[in-house]
């Protein structure tokens, strides 16, 4: 079942849209979202959660998105907080308020998991602390569906780490769903099970991530081997000073009819690169 079907979502602003914005996020999956700056990402999470007006529709266990589902959200904006004055302790008393879920017993008790304080303000609290504190309220809600926009940047290796390791302790049960964006697409590699992938506003690719890795492949060939290969096959390519870096689609049929030619494994960030700056 599809805890979240984002059908058509159009948004036009003066100088960007969001055009016929398509994907679904199944029930204990995380979706990676990945895109360069402006590409639409932090737009699409901000229509889902009610942050912008859209044209298409949004629904939530397939029934549209009502303010009662979306008491089932919960989310981390790097932007979006309480405020900087706010301790750990006033924000339970002020979402116990806004939230019909909320569990204050389960909050406290992420908070003494993650080492954070009840007492010092957000303001006070380092980059990691605040992302931290963020995502213990955000969990502490009990959401069916968990929205994460750049939640790892600008952390250290170790606190990314218990990040991702806290989000994929979420979606166990199988009942839960992540849809994180992210510019640290080595994460989403560790964590992902779908990736979906925005340009300009328009969604390119929304596919299972080890699809995308049998569907999907690199070759290094030189200028006269690339001029000699069957291009039915090339998504895009590069060129550097002594070599072509091609994007082939279709890796098992590729192989099959040339088994000579070496296949790289590709990995988020290559094929992010050839579908937005490759030549075709």
């Amino acid at each position: 079942m599809n805890v979240l079907q984002v059908n058509h979502v159009s948004k036009q602003y003066k100088d960007f849209a969001l055009k016929d914005v398509s994907f679904v996020i199944e029930k204990g999956t995380i979706m990676g979202f990945i895109g360069s700056n402006g590409a639409g990402k932090t737009t699409t999470i901000k229509a889902i959660l009610g942050m912008v007006d859209y044209n298409g529709t949004i629904l939530m266990n397939d029934q549209p998105l009502t303010l009662e589902a979306k008491q089932r959200i919960g989310f981390v904006l790097d932007d979006v907080h309480l405020g900087n004055f706010v301790t750990g302790a006033d924000a339970d008393k002020i979402l116990s308020r806004v939230y019909h879920h909320w569990d204050s017993s389960y909050y406290f008790e992420l908070l003494e998991t993650f080492e954070l304080p009840r007492n010092k303000k957000y303001a006070a609290l380092s980059k990691g602390m605040k992302i931290k504190m963020l995502l213990a309220q955000a969990l502490a809600i009990r959401p069916e569906l968990l929205i994460l926009d750049e939640p790892t940047s600008g952390l250290d290796p170790v606190a990314r780490s218990e990040i991702l390791d806290i989000l994929l302790g979420f979606v166990e049960d199988e009942n839960h769903s992540v849809l994180i964006s992210s510019h640290i697409n080595s994460d989403l590699e560790k964590i992902a099970d779908y990736i979906t992938f925005i340009q300009d506003g328009a969604i390119i690719l929304s596919e299972e991530k080890y699809e995308l890795y049998q569907k999907y492949g690199i070759l290094r060939l030189t200028t006269d081997e690339f001029e000699a290969l069957d291009k039915k096959y090339v998504q895009g390519y590069i060129k550097n000073h002594y070599s072509i870096d091609v994007l082939i689609s279709d890796v098992p049929a590729f192989k099959a009819m040339h088994p000579q030619i070496d296949v790289d494994t590709v990995e988020l960030d290559e094929l992010m690169i050839f579908l937005s700056r490759g030549e075709r």
